[in-house]
């Protein structure tokens, strides 16, 4: 089966700084592709490279088999690529139905004039967020008054809704309580069943092995490669975020810090109060 995006060898330099480097990568309809990596791993510049804010250095981007060239986010989300960061680019003050419109609100005539369908914009939020499992109470209550993983699903059944194909979201759950990250795995389960292909970006192992088909891990912008859910561990994928090498560095640290005499630990211990007495 033909990729719908894949990238091939993709590179991303800033001046001196190599910030992505080599990377390949396929993302099939129907799959949630999970891409994983600590901070300063290159996760948030990888995403930016798929939905056009940069263009890659080196490498080449396809899109359902063809290379593909995306000179900005306008572009990619043309071609069916879209994009919810973590802000989630909403406004509080706006009715759910207005941010799930935002930028390409529905239009009816009214004599010679065109103005905004409310009644269209609402019944279309309500239906869309039905399909993915949330019956919302009022489509014209203000955004800001749901609840985090409430206002992912809006920005999700948004992009299902205006045609995407390629889904990518930015870190959905790091800043959400059990219950919300629950809510929103769910919602990356239904998108993935209605045949998109998932990007979820994530430093939490545990929330992407719940959903995850595929895992892509980043250390410092190089790729350990993809992993189907069959041919690794979820401590191995832990390990490989940490950076092996640095892990079993520290590991091998910590155990000569407990090993320690503890006469000498003692004698610093005395040290360290003597050093704080008052004069």
């Amino acid at each position: 089966m033909t990729p719908l995006i894949e990238l091939r060898k993709v590179s991303k330099y800033f001046g001196p700084v190599v910030s992505l480097k080599d990377i390949d990568m396929k993302v099939y309809a129907g799959e949630v592709h999970c891409l994983l990596g600590d901070n300063g791993a290159g996760k948030s510049t990888l995403i930016k490279t798929l939905s056009g804010v940069h263009q890659p250095s080196e490498g080449q981007i396809y899109m359902e088999g063809q290379p593909v060239v995306f000179k900005s986010p306008r572009d990619a989300l043309a071609r069916g690529i879209a994009t919810v960061y973590q802000d989630l680019a909403m406004l509080p003050l706006m009715s759910i139905s207005r941010n799930f419109f935002l930028g390409r609100e529905p239009q009816r005539k009214v004599g010679p004039f065109s103005i905004y369908d409310a009644a269209f914009a609402a019944r279309v939020a309500r239906e869309e967020m039905k399909k993915i499992g949330i019956d919302i109470r009022d489509p014209d209550q203000p955004v800001g008054t749901l609840s985090g993983g409430e206002r992912q699903s809006v920005a999700i059944a948004r992009a299902v809704y205006f045609g995407a194909k390629v889904l990518i979201l930015d870190e959905p759950t790091s800043a959400l309580g059990v219950k919300e990250s629950a809510m929103v795995l769910k919602y990356i389960v239904q998108a993935k069943l209605r045949g998109l292909g998932v990007i979820f970006i994530t430093h939490n192992v545990h929330h992407a092995w719940a959903v995850g088909d595929t895992f892509t891990v980043l250390n410092r912008g190089k790729s350990y490669g993809t992993f189907g859910k069959n041919q690794v561990t979820r401590e191995q994928l832990l390990q490989m975020m940490a950076g092996g090498e640095e892990l079993e560095a520290l590991a091998v640290e910590l155990d000569l810090i407990a090993r320690k005499d503890p006469s000498t630990a003692a004698a610093e211990h005395q040290a360290a109060e003597e050093l704080h007495k008052p004069n």
